[in-house]
């Protein structure tokens, strides 16, 4: 049965904040996300009734965002520019994950993990395709190499040197895909 619609504005309300707070305070109490939400703790429990619900629920809604977005990069953006934005869009939601891995069993992670794979392969799929069709990125890159290789972007430590060093692998990385 589908959701009321005042159920579904507090569902997006409720993640908004969680993927706020969780971001800053990955300690962040589900009765503190319920108060800055503006429901109280039973409408979240309704919603997401474990902390790990609600971590997963808030990082699938990123990840589907950020799938989301690749399409209007591509049309937007020329191809290597739409790519380095998507690449650290993603570092900044594998970050989250990591950041939040406490909160998340191993089983959790495994899961999430396999079932945003091939949304996000396909992200990257377009945009490299896209950079092919304009002659701007090699021919025939298998996106799952690209996406092995961008994993050194969010293994960087989150400080400025960390940040500045994420950059330089970018940059690195994006020379590399160049036709």
């Amino acid at each position: 049965m589908p959701q009321r619609s005042d159920a579904q504005a507090n569902r997006a309300r409720i993640l908004e904040v969680a993927r706020d707070l969780l971001t800053s305070d990955g300690d962040a109490s589900l009765n503190s996300i319920a108060k800055a939400s503006g429901v109280g703790p039973g409408t979240l429990y309704r919603h997401f009734p474990t902390r790990e619900a609600l971590v997963l629920a808030v990082y699938r809604a990123e990840v589907q965002r950020l799938v989301d977005w690749a399409p209007e990069l591509v049309a937007t953006e020329p191809p290597l520019t739409a790519l380095r934005r998507w690449f650290e869009r993603l570092a900044s939601q594998i970050r989250l994950k990591h950041g939040l891995g406490d909160a998340l069993s191993a089983a959790a992670k495994d899961s999430v993990t396999s079932e945003t794979y091939a949304p996000v392969i396909g992200a990257i799929s377009l945009i490299l395709q896209a950079g092919e069709a304009d002659s701007t990125i090699r021919p025939s890159l298998d996106p799952d190499d690209v996406l092995m290789l961008m994993s050194s972007v969010w293994r960087t430590p989150l400080t400025p040197a960390g940040q500045r060093q994420s950059s330089r692998l970018l940059d690195l990385v994006l020379d590399s895909l160049r036709s």
